[in-house]
């Protein structure tokens, strides 16, 4: 009976063990891919129409971040203090002010009308330090999980909830 109850303890930190190397190597990864892209969010979703038709809500995309001077027409997404979610549009205009070397950016959605001044927390510029990243791919649609886990947060416990279920449960 005790080798039963010791083979069930052994089996259970075993499963423990398997769940926990897997979020450690998730997390493992995602720093990985902070160092070698340079920003804070190598990957990024897509939550509006701003951008289409070049992006769609769902799309997942890649940012990169480097020394390279930031070039009008360059898709890039920025976070302003006071604001929680990134923005994903396009650089319209860069202004480089010749007696600081700093440069101011202004940006747009494809599918907005106007700039982004208004959603810039009262500023009328975008600095570099609100840059996270310039977009260097995409795939199309694959964040739509993201987003309805986002928006019906009782899909994601359940999806949590079976997934641990199964760690739990298997016969590895």
């Amino acid at each position: 009976m005790d080798s039963i109850k010791s083979l069930q303890v052994r089996r259970t930190l075993h499963q423990a063990l398997s769940l926990g190397m897997i979020i450690v190597s998730a997390l493992i990864i995602w720093k990985g891919l902070m160092c070698i892209t340079g920003t804070e969010s190598p990957v990024v979703v897509v939550l509006s129409e701003s951008m289409e038709p070049g992006f769609r809500r769902g799309d997942i995309l890649f940012l990169h971040m480097s020394r390279d001077p930031i070039r009008a027409g360059e898709i890039v997404v920025y976070n302003v203090d006071g604001r929680d979610i990134p923005i994903v549009h396009r650089v319209i205009k860069v202004h480089e002010r010749r007696d600081t070397g700093e440069v101011d950016i202004l940006t747009k959605g494809d599918n907005n009308d106007d700039d982004d001044i208004s959603l810039y927390a009262g500023q009328p510029w975008l600095q570099r330090h609100h840059i996270m990243g310039r977009a260097v791919g995409f795939l199309p649609y694959v964040g739509w999980a993201t987003i309805i886990m986002t928006e019906k947060p009782f899909i994601k416990y359940i999806l949590i909830g079976v997934l641990g279920l199964l760690c739990i449960t298997s016969k590895d």
